[in-house]
């Protein structure tokens, strides 16, 4: 297994390679120039701003630059944002914690909705219930995330007056009180994605499962007399779980990108809105910083993902 991980590491560094320097020639030729202010405020005197875009080496050729920002981004420092006025790294750090927190949940409580809805509209299929689900998963994902959210707000936080539709980290509160207000502001955004997400994996667990317990092995088991919980669990569940495991690898990095509209919409201070003010204001080093961390996050879930084949299924072989 880790000379497996180790190989597929150093495969994935080549694709790392090529996938920065698209992104550096593709960000570097796009229009805008950050110090474009300096040049039409008549208070900067013109040698102030030809003196930081010789430092931050603007006027350098593409190549010059991408080799000098990749000799950095190895050795940690993954450049200054123009707009912030502080390291890109430490920019990142601020916000990430947030992301995850919204992004891990929402993960976790679509994988508790999608698994047990699934499996049991994949044991009783085409039935009221298998139907009703169908129903709302088709729904669920024609939805966008930006249609739904406003329509959270306007429920919960216009009309009842729940839950708090603008997402704070300044909270004046410690203790239970803090943690409440923590859930409360987190549980719109969450469930936004949540169920976005629930809808297309519960659609997949079902095509699995249908696949899998059609198969002689699982009639053998219930000959045998296995409960009906034991051949679920035991031989159904874990061998369903390949197609879906790849869905979910998959789909991680792109709640991320979904992750940049929920933000937008509930004012989270996360990396989403952080890429989208970066954009907006021509923060090219945010803006390089930030995608990049997006194409790293595809190459190691689909990493953790063949991992968790090996484990789910003996039968195929990590080679």
């Amino acid at each position: 297994m880790s000379q497996y991980v180790l190989r597929r590491l150093l495969i994935a560094i080549p694709s790392m390679l090529g996938i920065s320097l698209v992104l550096f020639v593709v960000l570097a030729l796009a229009p805008g120039d950050p110090f474009s202010e300096l040049a039409t405020n008549a208070n900067v005197p013109p040698e102030v701003g030809a003196a930081l875009r010789a430092k931050f080496g603007l006027d350098d050729p593409i190549y010059l630059r991408y080799l000098h920002w990749l000799s950095a981004m190895v050795q940690g420092d993954w450049g200054f944002s123009f707009v912030s006025r502080m390291n890109v790294g430490a920019l990142i750090l601020q916000r990430l914690p947030v992301t995850l927190y919204v992004i891990g949940s929402a993960q976790l409580l679509a994988l508790v909705i999608a698994i047990p809805i699934g499996v049991y509209a994949a044991m009783k299929p085409y039935s009221l219930f298998d139907q009703i689900a169908n129903t709302f998963a088709f729904i669920g994902f024609s939805l966008p995330t930006f249609f739904t959210g406003l329509l959270f707000i306007l429920v919960f936080s216009v009309k009842l007056d729940w839950l708090p539709f603008v997402y704070t980290t300044d909270i004046k509160a410690t203790g239970i009180a803090w943690f409440g207000a923590q859930v409360r502001q987190a549980i719109m955004p969450v469930m936004v994605l949540a169920l976005f997400q629930a809808a297309s994996m519960t659609r997949f667990v079902r095509s699995a499962v249908l696949d899998v317990i059609r198969l002689d092995y699982v009639t053998t088991a219930r000959a045998k007399g296995l409960g009906q919980a034991t051949v679920i669990v035991k031989h159904v569940l874990r061998n369903a779980m390949i197609p879906v495991v790849t869905l979910i690898a998959l789909q991680i990095p792109a709640v991320f990108g979904g992750a940049i509209v929920t933000e937008q919409i509930f004012r989270i201070p996360g990396i989403g809105s952080l890429l989208i003010s970066s954009i907006l204001s021509n923060d090219t080093p945010v803006v390089m910083a930030v995608t990049f961390v997006f194409a790293g996050l595809v190459v190691l879930f689909n990493l953790i993902a063949d991992v968790l084949y090996g484990w789910l299924d003996p039968r195929i072989s990590l080679r």
